[in-house]
């Protein structure tokens, strides 16, 4: 895929315009191939930040694939390229994704939540596709980011298990971050940055409703159930700029739209 002719800018991220489906596909065709790679699902929090900060911009940069985690995203996307997207997000590909690898007879490795979440969400993805393998969990310790002491030890466990698909859910940018960081020494593994993915898959969370997904509502729900840590996040950073996103698509929609006019010669004579 040609990044700067097949993907959409958002802000500072550039968003491949696949399906769920086709992201799956590509995931498939990469183990088949002996080739890995990284996911990063971008939501409106992820674009405000890499927008801000050239150093997260970079880092998202080198993904494989940069899907739209968010209405907004999709929205300011089809504003800006004219073109349909679908919203993919790390919730929803944790189970697809796994679904792909128990049929592939590949492996998964689940790293993030708080201790005891990564294994229950194990369990549950085990319960519901049969003959997956679990190469591993870990729920590294908060701040273990500050320590390369620490760091070291989740690094070594992770390329240790050798799976063939990383859940990552320890939010942006540490998951990205870590990522960055191991790809070089498990070359043929999968990567998803999947932020809440793995609490949502062990029932600590339940998603919106569909209807209020397709609403670009799930903020609100989200917020209902995290009101202490994501109120200021949801409410005074990312809505803000997610108006400010939309608007500047549809100033920039309705300038294209507007052809310049040309003034009439007069005819000789």
């Amino acid at each position: 895929m040609d990044a700067e002719t097949s993907t959409v800018p958002v802000g500072a991220v550039r968003i491949s315009p696949l399906s769920e489906t086709e992201i799956v596909d590509e995931v498939i065709g990469g183990w088949q191939r002996r080739a890995g790679g990284w996911i990063v699902t971008a939501n409106v929090d992820i674009v405000r930040a890499t927008t801000r900060d050239p150093r997260l911009a970079g880092l998202v940069a080198q993904a494989d694939f940069v899907v739209a985690d968010g209405m907004p995203v999709v929205w300011t996307a089809k504003l800006s390229s004219g073109r349909a997207l679908d919203r993919v997000t790390g919730a929803s590909l944790v189970f697809s994704l796994t679904e792909a690898a128990a049929r592939s007879g590949r492996s998964v490795y689940l790293l993030g939540g708080e201790p005891g979440v990564p294994e229950a969400a194990a369990e549950v993805l085990s319960s519901r596709y049969p003959g997956l393998r679990i190469a591993g969990t870990d729920s590294p310790p908060f701040g273990f980011e500050r320590s390369a002491h620490a760091r070291a030890e989740v690094t070594a466990k992770l390329v240790e298990a050798k799976p063939d698909l990383v859940l990552v859910g320890l939010g942006f940018p540490k998951q990205e971050e870590l990522i960055a960081g191991v790809r070089a020494d498990l070359p043929s593994a999968w990567y998803l940055g999947c932020g809440a993915g793995i609490p949502m898959a062990a029932g600590q969370f339940r998603r919106a409703p569909e209807l209020v997904q397709r609403m670009g509502a799930e903020w609100l729900h989200r917020l209902a159930l995290e009101p202490r840590r994501l109120a200021r996040r949801y409410l005074q950073d990312d809505t803000p700029f997610a108006v400010r996103l939309l608007t500047g698509a549809l100033l920039r929609r309705a300038a294209a739209k507007v052809e310049p006019r040309q003034t009439a010669l007069p005819v000789e004579p």
